[in-house]
């Protein structure tokens, strides 16, 4: 049994947020929620929102119990890229791209020992 939650179309890039999933991948829920909370980088917040509607989700759709849970998976998948044009000398156009992301984190119950 696993309990899923996404975020789509964060305005943040995917190299950005990788980083930080990858601090958290395979943590217990607790730990993990701790981590992204002191962890001093833009994508820590909405990864901390994503986490806790995750830990929900597990709570209240599939009764889980929430002191057992760890992060299973966690991932990032680049999501549409916004094209914007600032202008440079002599006329010319430099080519932004505003990069957006689709996070996805899944949380799974350890066994028992």
């Amino acid at each position: 049994m696993e309990a899923r939650a996404y975020l789509k179309y964060a305005r943040i890039s995917p190299r950005k947020v990788q980083i930080v999933l990858d601090l958290i991948r395979g943590k217990q829920v607790g730990l993990a929620g701790a981590i992204l909370k002191h962890t001093p980088k833009s994508a820590s917040q909405p990864l901390f929102k994503l986490l806790k509607s995750a830990e929900a989700n597990a709570e209240h759709n599939h009764q889980m119990d929430p002191e057992r849970l760890y992060v299973a998976q966690c991932f990032v998948t680049p999501g549409p890229t916004l094209k914007r044009m600032r202008p440079v000398s002599k006329g010319r156009g430099f080519r932004i791209l505003k990069r957006t992301s689709h996070v996805t984190i899944v949380l799974k119950e350890r066994e028992e020992d």
